[in-house]
């Protein structure tokens, strides 16, 4: 396998891609099948590449980005554990009991969560019922 760094003529987009061998990179551009994925140009160059060298700097700075995903990992986490305490949990069905208890003025103590889609999300907000997205890990990806 060998990457190489392409540019795209026209929109001058740099992006990485993989190929088996440099002789499938060229197989691939005589046929006019590289193409790039932000506008579509079939005009596709590789450029040039430095070999990856990893130093003490790049360590430091990719142990630093795992630490900022952790602890915004960790955050969500607690906000997690928030709703799941002071929140009713009511599945797909969202949407409708948000609105249920927006037009029947249900007398809820506890707010609800639960899953929509982001359609169903703008509607709620469209009919003036306050809704919000919350990113959601799953446990057993945590």
């Amino acid at each position: 396998m060998i990457k190489y760094k392409l540019i795209c003529k026209d929109c001058e987009l740099l992006f990485d891609s993989w190929f088996s061998t440099s002789k499938e990179y060229e197989k691939l551009k005589k046929k006019n099948f590289l193409n790039c994925y932000n506008c579509n140009s079939k005009k596709v160059e590789k450029t040039l590449m430095a070999p990856q060298l990893i130093s003490n700097i790049q360590i430091k700075k990719e142990k630093k980005e795992i630490s900022k995903y952790k602890e915004i990992n960790n955050k969500i986490k607690n906000y997690q554990r928030f709703i799941k305490k002071n929140f009713e949990y009511v599945g797909k069905n969202f949407a409708f009991e948000a609105r249920s208890i927006h037009y029947n003025d249900k007398n809820q103590k506890k707010g609800i969560y639960g899953t929509a889609s982001n359609d169903e999300i703008k509607e709620l907000r469209e009919e003036g019922i306050n809704a919000e997205i919350v990113p959601w890990l799953n446990d057993k990806n945590n």
